[in-house]
C-alpha cells in the first residue's frame, strides 16, 4: 500500500456545546490539518496522485471551514465543533472527492502546536 500526505491549515473560531470550562467561550485557532491518503496503485509516471492534486482538494475541504464560525457552519450547527468531530468531517469529506482507488488514510488536526485529534477510519 502507498500513501501520501499533505498539511495546510485555516483559521476558524468555535465553542464547545457541553462543556465546562474555558472553551464554552468563544474562540478561535489557527488549525493546522495533516491529511493522508492511501493506495494499491501508481499511474503510469509512478505515482499514487499528484501532489498538487491532492493539496487541491484539502483546500477545497478546508475552504468550506476558513474564517467561519463552525459552530453555524454545516455539520457543526448539528454537532459539537470538537477536534474529533472536524477530523472525522475532513475525513469524510476528502474521501467524498477522491479519485476511484485512493482512500482517505488518517486525518489529523492540530488545534493548537501541541494538541491534535485525529480519525483514521471505522475498525
Amino acid at each position: 500500500m502507498y500513501y501520501l500526505q499533505v498539511e495546510d491549515d485555516f483559521a476558524a473560531a468555535h465553542q464547545l456545546r457541553g462543556y465546562r470550562g474555558k472553551c464554552e467561550n468563544l474562540h478561535g485557532h489557527n488549525w493546522r490539518v495533516r491529511a493522508k491518503i492511501k493506495g494499491e496503485r501508481l499511474d503510469s509516471a509512478g505515482m499514487l496522485v499528484d501532489f498538487g492534486e491532492l493539496k487541491r482538494l484539502v483546500k477545497e475541504c478546508l475552504d468550506c471551514l476558513d474564517h467561519r464560525f463552525l459552530n453555524e457552519t454545516v455539520p457543526f450547527d448539528a454537532i459539537n465543533p470538537t477536534s474529533e468531530n472536524l477530523a472525522k468531517h475532513l475525513f469524510d469529506e476528502l474521501g467524498s472527492r477522491l479519485p476511484d482507488g485512493l482512500l482517505v488514510h488518517e486525518i489529523v488536526v492540530w488545534e493548537s502546536e501541541k494538541c491534535a485529534a485525529g480519525y483514521d477510519g471505522p475498525p
